[in-house]
């Protein structure tokens, strides 16, 4: 990914193998790019927790965050609450994070 071109404009390519896993150093320079989005699992995945006022706006987020990940062909892991949605991306064909995580969380940041 160019770094010239903000992550919620790139799209996400299709990455296999431990080469597309991202380093500690390129994380750390992606991760400030990102509010509120958090390191877990020792690094291995990238998480936010989204709020929303009541069940029927934290289901359309849901939705259009789908719709997003389908157009990427990159899906999270979502744990759904009544006013709230954990988001959790990372790549499991490379065995942690790469920068379709960024991309994708880049722009879950813009639906919310």
């Amino acid at each position: 990914m160019a770094d010239l071109i903000p992550l919620a404009q790139a799209r996400c390519i299709t990455r296999r193998g431990h080469e597309h896993r991202l380093g500690e150093a390129r994380i750390r320079e992606l991760l400030p790019q990102l509010q509120g989005w958090e390191l877990l699992e020792n690094g291995h995945v990238l998480g936010k927790t989204f709020r929303f006022p009541d069940y029927y706006r934290t289901m359309s987020f849901v939705n259009a965050l789908a719709h997003v990940a389908n157009a990427e062909n990159h899906h999270p892991d979502l744990s759904v609450h009544y006013d709230r949605c954990v988001v959790h991306f990372s790549t499991h064909d490379v065995g942690g994070l790469s920068e379709n995580d960024f991309i994708c969380a880049a722009k879950a940041d813009l639906l919310a």
